[in-house]
């Protein structure tokens, strides 16, 4: 993540060089017509706990690149990451005021950026119940909004699929970083022919899954973040369990030497489509399968959600592979790959309850540091 981190700042400061504007021919003799980008003003800059550097450096450095000033507001649980990085762009030169850090609650330090009229946009990433709130309130004084939200991301598998290569992009996207990713695999739709196989194979690695200390080089699931999350954990395994699912593997605390809250990632089957863990955005190493007889109604599933970030498929058929890519309702797709899993310079996007406002990252998010300002100049007679 650090890297990533870093990455995405060399790419911003490169970014800077390359925003342009552009020129028409109008439609008038005599009169140049030219679009400029410039800065909004000031960037309020709201972030999760669960990328604690990546997310904040997405969304300061082009802030930054793109002449805005900042006040950044980090979660709660991860002051320590917010210093040291704030500490790093401090140390860059930036001149006093460019750059601000503001620790606190939500309610009180969040609240009160959203609400300040002199910040002129604020971009967030947390959940969508929070989200609306944020942007509702920022509708009623006219200010700019970027808002990624919640994500309840469905990988479909189909017969055809390499069953090598399905589970381990169910492994990847469901459970690693204890599925704490808005692009986590939470529902995983899978076609008749193959179902059976997957559900075997998924939970045989499952139980080899080594959970302990996030620093040993060999563990794969490290802690959830807090009790709190643990506790939410929990309580969707006993609700989906007690609504008729099937607990395939895992779904229980589990104890270390290592300080922490570590859960085993829990699978389920034969669970109701309504239920929460198949509706919410979970955020934790649980996934469902759910049984679907064929492409089409696999496709109706994946689009059967509040939610549309991510979506992936795991298929070697070109033609409903295109045709998932063109119909599946998520910003971003994913083909034979994790449904969590990005580029830091292409654009990070959702659709419906997930994103609101210009996509984050690559060059598609001037849409939101800039605003565009036309001018007209005459040239005389």
């Amino acid at each position: 993540e650090a890297h990533r981190a870093g990455h995405l700042f060399k790419y911003f400061a490169a970014e800077a060089y390359r925003t342009t504007g552009d020129i028409y021919q109008s439609l008038r003799e005599g009169v140049s017509l030219k679009v400029l980008r410039e800065p909004i003003g000031v960037v309020g800059v709201i972030t999760p706990w669960n990328f604690p550097l990546a997310i904040p450096a997405w969304k300061i450095a082009p802030a930054l690149a793109y002449g805005n000033t900042v006040v950044f507001k980090p979660a709660e649980l991860v002051p320590g990451s917010a210093w040291m990085l704030s500490d790093i762009i401090a140390r860059a030169g930036l001149p006093e005021g460019v750059f601000n850090l503001v620790m606190g609650t939500g309610p009180e330090v969040g609240g009160t950026i959203i609400a300040h009229s002199k910040v002129s946009g604020v971009t967030f990433t947390g959940s969508t119940p929070v989200g609306r709130k944020i942007g509702a309130a920022l509708f009623a004084r006219g200010a700019k909004m970027q808002l990624e939200m919640g994500g309840n991301n469905p990988l479909v598998v189909l017969d055809d699929a390499d069953l090598d290569v399905a589970v381990h992009c169910a492994i990847q996207g469901s459970f690693i970083s204890t599925g704490q990713r808005c692009t986590a695999s939470s529902r995983l739709i899978v076609t008749e022919g193959i179902h059976d196989a997957f559900v075997d194979r998924v939970c045989a690695v499952m139980k080899n899954l080594r959970i302990g200390d996030a620093r040993a080089p060999k563990t794969q699931i490290g802690p959830v973040a807090s009790e709190a999350q643990l506790t939410i954990n929990k309580s969707y395994v006993t609700q989906a369990v007690a609504e008729g699912a099937k607990l395939a593997a895992g779904g229980s605390e589990v104890t270390s030497k290592t300080p922490g809250h570590y859960f085993a990632p829990a699978l389920f089957t034969d669970v109701p489509p309504e239920a929460p863990v198949m509706r919410d955005e979970v955020f934790g190493p649980i996934s469902a399968v759910l049984r679907v007889p064929d492409y089409d109604a696999a496709l109706a599933a994946a689009n059967d959600s509040d939610f549309g970030l991510s979506a992936g498929i795991i298929s070697q058929d070109a033609v409903r592979i295109e045709h998932f890519s063109q119909n599946a309702e998520a910003g971003m797709i994913q083909v034979n790959l994790p449904t969590a899993g990005m580029d830091f310079h292409a654009p990070f996007t959702g659709r419906k309850g997930s994103s609101y406002g210009a996509p984050e990252k690559g060059s598609y998010c001037r849409e939101f540091f800039t605003m565009a300002k036309v001018v007209h100049e005459g040239r005389g007679r």
